[in-house]
């Protein structure tokens, strides 16, 4: 791994493979819906939107006929905590994935007719989420979990809201958010020693310097929410409180998210879909955040089936919770996160992912060695440790679904 720093400041990190015959290369901002106010919910995901829009060079067109004409792909994604635009390209054609994907880091029009276009397009995005309960039922619970925290706002924002929005309004977020102490630059691939003089080149000239936002810490709520829609089932969502990415616990959490929920042979799906068919979806996950972090159970299942599932998750969560997971649990879920780490290093896409974010939210990089190192160390006692943490509180509950019967059966407090 390499990493260096522009003239101007901007960090830049990379990992040269040469083995391989693709290049990726990503602009990472530290920026998302955790950085917005209600009033402007939604503007990270309409800047990505609008970056790709046309530029005084390219027409948004001409972005797209780029990266087809050489079998490439460009894109982007924002989350909570922030925005990354990328491509994936052929060695030999990094250089003009650079100059597209910098003209539009600097130099998007934001064009009224395209403003209002990209918001109707978006405005489309946020009625088929809502469309889609199995999707919309993860923010609520984000919503059970930190009340009016911007940790819960939804990264598509809100329709009244976006409605609003000028192009004055991106440019002005931009200059406070899109900074060089908010940005890094990350690449992965068979790069060479003109890799650097490229990115001088192209975001040497970049000069908008910035302050990092200060974020208010999240409080976990374990509130109830549950909206109403004519559905064939109910969705629902459990959380708890989670690690933050830099808890030293994180690897522990990921070995028990693998036993409750994280796989096909989890407790979860074995009893619940495997056993007794109740489900066909049924899963756990976890999510990091720089400060907190949240686990997270998911189930879809027809109504008249709703408490008996809550049920079992219940049973399985309590299970946990007195007696901790079994060994087998135990050294099943570090050999699982060892393949998943080792498998994820095959990708030019995940290692510049890697990159980008450990530099952006963490600040360092471990080798694969230590990465190791530290899953090996994961001990029975950082497991009982973060269930101890995770149950001191009733959980967030949010289901989305025309019955809610059995939530008002619901126990909340587990038993420890």
């Amino acid at each position: 791994m390499i990493k260096t720093t522009l003239k101007n400041g901007l960090r830049v990190v990379m990992e040269q493979i040469p083995t391989f015959r693709s290049v990726t290369f990503g602009i990472w901002v530290r920026t998302g819906s955790r950085n917005e106010q209600v009033e402007n919910n939604g503007i990270s995901h309409f800047i990505e939107h609008m970056l790709f829009k046309g530029t005084d060079r390219y027409t948004a067109k001409e972005i797209a006929e780029t990266f087809d004409a050489i079998g490439g792909n460009v894109n982007a994604f924002t989350s909570k905590e922030y925005t990354c635009y990328y491509a994936k390209v052929l060695d030999e054609h990094l250089p003009l994935a650079v100059d597209v994907l910098a003209d539009m880091f600097f130099h998007s029009q934001f064009q009224a007719d395209d403003l209002d276009k990209e918001k109707n397009v978006i405005l489309e995005e946020i009625a088929m989420y809502e469309d889609t309960p199995d999707d919309m039922v993860h923010d609520s619970v984000s919503q059970a979990a930190y009340g009016d925290h911007p940790l819960a706002y939804s990264i598509l924002g809100l329709e009244e809201r976006l409605k609003e929005m000028s192009s004055s309004d991106l440019r002005q977020y931009m200059k406070e958010h899109y900074t060089i102490e908010n940005t890094v630059i990350s690449v992965a691939g068979n790069i060479n020693d003109q890799t650097i003089e490229l990115l001088e080149k192209h975001f040497g000239q970049f000069a908008n310097h910035g302050q990092q936002q200060t974020l208010s810490v999240p409080q976990f709520n374990g509130q109830i929410i549950y909206n109403n829609k004519q559905t064939e089932q109910n969705h629902i969502c459990l959380s708890l409180p989670g690690c933050s990415s830099s808890d030293p616990r994180l690897y522990g959490m990921v070995i028990l998210n693998n036993a409750i929920g994280g796989g096909m042979s989890s407790r979860l799906f074995q009893e619940i879909r495997e056993k007794r068919g109740l489900a066909y979806s049924v899963y756990s996950y976890h999510s990091s955040y720089v400060d907190s972090g949240l686990f997270t159970v998911y189930a879809g299942t027809a109504p008249k089936q709703t408490k008996e599932v809550l049920d079992l998750t219940m049973d399985v969560m309590n299970e946990v919770a007195a007696h901790g997971l079994t060994e087998s649990e135990f050294q099943k879920g570090k050999e699982q996160l060892k393949g998943s780490l080792i498998l994820s290093l095959e990708s030019t896409s995940s290692r510049m992912n890697r990159l980008g974010k450990n530099e952006l939210m963490l600040g360092r990089h471990y080798t694969l060695d230590e990465m190791i190192e530290r899953i090996e160390a994961v001990t029975v006692a950082d497991i009982e440790s973060l269930l101890h943490q995770m149950v001191a509180v009733p959980f967030a509950v949010a289901m989305v679904g025309n019955s809610d019967q059995a939530l008002g059966q619901l126990n909340r407090q587990l038993s420890l």
